[in-house]
């Protein structure tokens, strides 16, 4: 077993060149061969999101606090609130983040690739 500790993570700032506003990432997992599984805890300031964007394998958003917003490319804007879980599919351009007036905290889930 491997327990990593909360303190024992740093929080960073997302990239600028992947998101618009600011943001903060915690790493929750970042899997050892073979796994693939990747998890982060993503804080958004009020109107923050991200690029659009897609995942080869997709990518499940679990809501933690505040109220987000996804849209996959060609949909209407989709409300995000505590509790709610967002399954995209692989390879489906969309993008997230924080309502325009509010803080927004979601899980972000996905395998990656072999690309990484």
């Amino acid at each position: 077993m491997d327990i990593k500790r909360a303190n024992a993570r740093p929080t960073k700032v997302a990239p600028e060149d992947k998101f618009t506003g600011t943001v903060y990432q915690d790493e929750v997992v970042v899997g050892t061969t073979p796994s693939r599984m990747r998890a982060t805890n993503v804080s958004f300031t009020p109107g923050a999101r991200t690029a659009w964007h897609q995942h080869p394998v997709g990518q499940v958003l679990y809501v933690v606090s505040g109220v987000g917003r996804v849209q996959l490319e060609g949909e209407p804007v989709q409300e995000l609130r505590p509790g709610d879980t967002a399954m995209i599919p692989p390879n489906t351009r969309h993008w997230h983040g924080a309502a325009p007036d509010r803080f927004f905290v979601h899980l972000a889930m996905s395998e990656v690739d072999d690309k990484g």
